[in-house]
């Protein structure tokens, strides 16, 4: 039995699409969202200390991951932290005109054209503004995260997702 902390339901979407892409069987595996990183020590101290445990965060969250897993007595090596959130890990893999098309398919490009026109964003480079798009609606980071996963060519899955899979 394994049980996997992942941030956010995004998160737990793509752990569980990827997981089905390469085949491995989740019976006996539990993907939960914690509904962000600070909830990590109360998830651990609530599990079966029998389990293996997994996990996946944000890098920007590292001090404090590190933390709570020797508080806890919790072995590192199982959690694996995405720069700077899974987010841009998959952004990076898949790239930014995989992303577009990605956006296109689900008939969402003329609402990243006004992200994009904004002033705050006109500047920034297109992965940052495929970044403030995937955050900036509700549902949006869901809604993609497995979209995401599915166009990810598998020889170029990000580092922190493959190293949790691949240890279940």
């Amino acid at each position: 039995m394994t049980l996997v902390l992942v941030e956010g339901a995004s998160d737990e979407r793509a752990v569980v699409t990827l997981a089905e892409r390469l085949g491995h069987d989740l019976a006996g595996v539990d993907v939960v969202a914690m509904h962000g990183v600070t909830n990590l020590g109360r998830h651990l101290a609530a599990a079966d200390p029998r389990r293996r445990t997994l996990g996946l965060y944000d890098v920007g969250a590292a001090t404090y991951v590190t933390r709570v897993l020797a508080r806890t007595g919790t072995d590192p090596a199982g959690f694996h932290g995405c720069d700077a959130d899974l987010e841009d890990e998959l952004i990076r893999a898949v790239g930014t005109d995989g992303v577009l098309r990605v956006i296109e398919a689900e008939g969402g490009l003329a609402s990243f054209a006004t992200l994009q026109k904004q002033p705050a964003h006109r500047a920034r480079p297109v992965d940052a503004q495929l970044h403030r798009f995937l955050s900036s609606h509700s549902g949006h980071k869901l809604r993609y995260a497995g979209l995401l996963v599915r166009a990810l060519d598998l020889d170029r899955v990000p580092a922190p997702l493959g190293g949790l899979i691949a240890a279940l």
